[in-house]
């Protein structure tokens, strides 16, 4: 759920805000000079919604508009077909988006099983498009990622229509920016009989630009992704392991022998881990595939092992240790007689320094008796051996999610002392939001809704090629109206099923 301290300050915040604006509008003293410095300003204050608007910018953004006449042309010819394509495509993917969901919240509905919702959260993963709500599926200490993300995806999708205003010869006025609520956004003011008097082409370039250099940004950021092992080899190398960023106060990896910030992981069981996409495979595989053995000499096994009692649990597995124990693990194994028999070990001494294995045949070795034991753990529990040279291997009994969501690692080591560990997940994570909510941006303003670039690229593309079929523009403006009606419904659809999912969660 959202923070009732970060609702609070918003509430406050924007209750200050609001209330000062009517205080001085109202005052005989400062409502004229109150009002002359907001115009002068260019600031506008609304509920919930305050903007700016200026004129510093113009001159720079003419400078862009006017530079390289010919590459703007096809650049923005590009983004006009892209935009085009979009805006179809936008029908396809929101109305895949709906069925993923609706088939999510009918598996959610129908059982409440394991394997139901394991299904459905595959369901939910495979969504190209998921509504954030800060607080409930935006964790509130990457709210700053995602804002400034997101003002950066406006501030560039303006950036377009601007440019390609002005390589139109339409008057730009101005370029702003707003907050709306906790939201922020920018915009362009472009003079408005201009816009109406070029042709649909001529509309169609600057309509889809926003769109156009909202999906070019969201390329360079996944190159940018890709190439910063490069950018960052002076000062950090990857391809060795991954390095602990934080470890969370209720995480079970945390204890005298669990991981600590700093520490350089190298293998998951018998899985070596070179960055944190091994680290998520090796934990998925450890999740989804049976408990894997160790290798133990008869010997040893006589040695460690006492009489014990085994019982099942309530899931089917077997119990023989102590419930108390911290140290000691129930495991099974077949002896000489392929008999399953089950003893209690301590965990350390009983898998310190052993291979792995699923039978006893992979433990024959040489001409002594060696066996394969087995961790006997309840349901979805695995114990892993995690490697962190040159510490003590750490014994981790627990689902492997948990670990997988409590220890934060990055595959960027510092290669001196005084860099920080963290800039390289900084970088990344910011990386990645801008090509999320860019992405986004360039997905649903392409979709042809009311008050979205959709809906004027729609109008300019049904103007500028069933002109010369349709002679009457009733007819065509019908066509328009049924198209966009579609799209907003199909878009108001997947937005309210999509908070509901995230909210009823």
């Amino acid at each position: 759920m959202i923070p009732m301290s970060l609702v609070v300050v918003v509430v406050g915040g924007w209750t200050a805000v609001y209330l000062t604006d009517l205080v001085l509008k109202s005052s005989i003293y400062f409502k004229r000079s109150y009002e002359d410095w907001l115009e002068n300003n260019g600031v506008t204050i609304s509920p919930f919604h305050i903007r700016w608007q200026t004129a510093v910018f113009n001159r720079v953004f003419y400078s862009w508009g006017r530079r390289k006449a010919r590459m703007l042309y096809q650049w923005f010819n590009f983004g006009m077909v892209f935009g085009v394509i979009a805006m179809f495509s936008s029908f396809f993917l929101l109305g895949k988006t709906l069925l993923q969901t609706l088939a999510q919240m009918m598996a959610d509905s129908s059982s409440y099983s394991s394997s139901s919702s394991s299904s459905s959260s595959s369901i939910h993963n495979e969504q190209v498009l998921q509504v954030v709500v800060p607080g409930i599926n935006l964790p509130v200490n990457q709210l700053t990622y995602f804002f400034a993300a997101v003002l950066i995806s406006g501030v560039v999708h303006e950036i377009g229509h601007g440019i390609a205003a002005i390589r139109e010869q339409v008057r730009f006025n101005g370029f702003g920016i707003f907050l709306f609520i906790i939201y922020p956004g920018a915009f362009v003011d472009l003079f408005t009989t201009h816009l109406q008097l070029i042709s649909p082409v001529q509309q169609l370039r600057i309509f889809c630009a926003g769109i156009w250099h909202n999906f070019v940004l969201a390329l360079l950021g996944i190159l940018a992704l890709v190439l910063l092992p490069v950018i960052l080899l002076p000062f950090y190398y990857t391809g060795v392991g991954v390095l602990i960023t934080e470890v969370a106060e209720d995480s079970p990896a945390i204890g005298p022998r669990g991981l600590f910030v700093g520490d350089l992981v190298t293998h998951l069981q018998d899985c070596p881990v070179t960055n944190v996409q091994d680290w998520n495979e090796c934990l998925d595989n450890i999740a989804y595939e049976p408990q894997i053995g160790y290798c133990i000499s008869a010997s040893t096994l006589q040695q460690l092992s006492f009489p014990v009692r085994a019982y099942k649990r309530l899931d089917g597995s077997m119990e023989c240790c102590n419930n108390h124990s911290l140290t000691d693990v129930c495991f099974s194994y077949r002896n000489n007689f392929n008999k399953r028999l089950h003893t209690c070990l301590p965990a350390r001494k009983a898998v310190e320094a052993t291979q792995v294995c699923r039978t006893n045949k992979d433990c024959k070795k040489g001409s002594s008796s060696n066996f394969c034991i087995i961790p006997s753990l309840e349901a979805h529990t695995r114990l892993i051996k995690v490697k962190h040279p040159p510490q003590i291997d750490m014994l981790y009994v627990g689902h492997p999610l948990h670990l997988h969501y409590t220890v934060s690692i990055t595959s960027f080591i510092p290669r001196f002392n005084f860099l920080s560990i963290d800039l390289p997940v900084i970088v990344e994570t910011f990386v990645k939001y801008l090509i999320s909510l860019s992405g986004a941006l360039a997905i649903v303003n392409a979709v042809p809704c009311f008050a979205l670039d959709g809906q004027w690229i729609l109008n300019s593309f049904l103007d500028a090629t069933l002109t010369s079929v349709i002679g009457d523009n009733d007819v065509k403006d019908l066509i328009g109206f049924f198209i966009l009606l579609g799209g907003s419904v199909l878009l108001a659809a997947n937005v309210t099923l999509g908070l509901w999912m995230v909210t009823a969660r």
